[in-house]
């Protein structure tokens, strides 16, 4: 038996594609007759505009909250400091076995 639901290959946009469609959209056109035209997904063209019209821009990180941007942040100094701990504690282990 095969597998009738076909998986559609992940595709990646322009930000100038992206911001043609929005403003197709915004300027009337129906949002089914964009999807249909360009063969998009509704959940890529309605995250499109929602972006669009929340900063202007389609990047991840322009459109992240306050709160994803500090926990990101968090996450990389906390990598940081795992490291610098590790190295200490290398450094700690050479220095002990260099004095006996």
């Amino acid at each position: 038996m095969t597998n009738l639901i076909s998986r559609r290959e992940k595709r990646s946009f322009s930000n100038e594609f992206k911001k043609q469609r929005v403003m197709l959209y915004q300027n009337g056109k129906k949002r089914a007759d964009i999807v249909t035209e360009y063969d998009l997904t509704k959940s890529a063209l309605d995250k499109w505009i929602k972006q669009y019209q929340t900063t202007g821009e389609f990047t991840a990180q322009a459109n992240r909250r306050a709160q994803e941007n500090e926990l990101i942040a968090l996450r990389k100094e906390n990598k940081r400091l795992l490291m610098e701990n590790d190295i200490l504690k290398q450094a700690a282990l050479i220095i002990g076995r260099k004095s006996n």
